[in-house]
């Protein structure tokens, strides 16, 4: 363990014997922290906080802290990090409400840059990437391999599906569709996200069942709900089942539809 002389670690914490704590950080005491895990200098970890194997934490993040809704009362709460995360400078994550589950979660292999954040509730998947200075809201579910650019924000209760892209400066307010490609400042569902698919080595056949499953949503007749259920019952795609699933699910909250 490698827990530099200026750091202040509480009792009670557990790190790992293979973790780094550099130089001015400050670790709470119910904090765990695994292996392989290397916190830069000026780190923050508080709260009831996990952070998994091999998660780099950089300089004047904030993990862990207690959530930004005046709602806490000061209720039991955590906050999960998984594995190979990057979690880039002044990036910062809270943990849960008692409203929202009690449970922050962030899976493995996201990539935060500088200045994002994470809020109460959250639900983020594995594979993500949340770009500079983005904000994630309370009860927010974002799903595998999602793209969010930078300057963007999630609205709270808001569903992003695996595999969409927000574009840099968009104000996401409803679902967004698996494989979804969202921009414009009041944020719009224009297309799909092509360059993810052909990236992730999607077959054409699929990619060619997604684009016409989308001009079905955009065009066809009746509700996007109606064409959502219409979809479902012809299609033999995976892919266009996730989406429909997805549509079809009862949350109560609105998609964003094509313009």
């Amino acid at each position: 363990m490698a827990i530099h002389p200026s750091a202040v670690v509480e009792e009670g914490a557990q790190i790992d014997p293979t973790a780094t704590v550099g130089p001015f950080c400050v670790v709470g005491p119910e904090v765990t922290l695994a292996a392989g895990v290397e916190l830069k200098s000026h780190v923050v970890v508080t709260g009831k906080t996990t952070v998994g194997a091999d998660t780099v934490i950089f300089s004047f993040a904030v993990i862990g802290e207690i959530p930004q809704d005046l709602k806490f009362k000061g209720e039991a709460s955590r906050l999960e990090i998984g594995e190979r995360n990057r979690i880039r400078e002044h990036v910062t994550m809270n943990c849960g409400t008692e409203g929202g589950g009690g449970v922050t979660r962030v899976g493995n292999d996201g990539l935060f840059m500088a200045g994002c954040h994470i809020a109460h509730d959250a639900q983020v998947g594995n594979n993500v990437i949340v770009v500079n200075n983005a904000a994630v809201a309370g009860h927010c579910v974002i799903e595998d391999q999602v793209i969010i650019g930078g300057l963007s924000g999630i609205h709270q209760w808001v569903r992003i599906g695996r595999g969409a892209i927000i574009g840099a400066v968009t104000m996401v307010t409803n679902d967004v569709i698996p494989y979804g490609l969202v921009q414009a400042p009041r944020g719009h569902l224009d297309g799909l996200n092509l360059v993810g698919l052909k990236r992730r080595g999607v077959a054409r056949s699929d990619i060619t069942a997604l684009r016409a499953a989308f001009q079905m949503l955009a065009q066809g007749e009746g509700t996007f709900h109606d064409r959502a259920e219409r979809l479902g019952a012809e299609t033999e795609s995976d892919y266009v089942r996730e989406i429909v699933d997805f549509v079809l699910a009862d949350t109560g909250r609105h998609f964003l539809t094509p313009k």
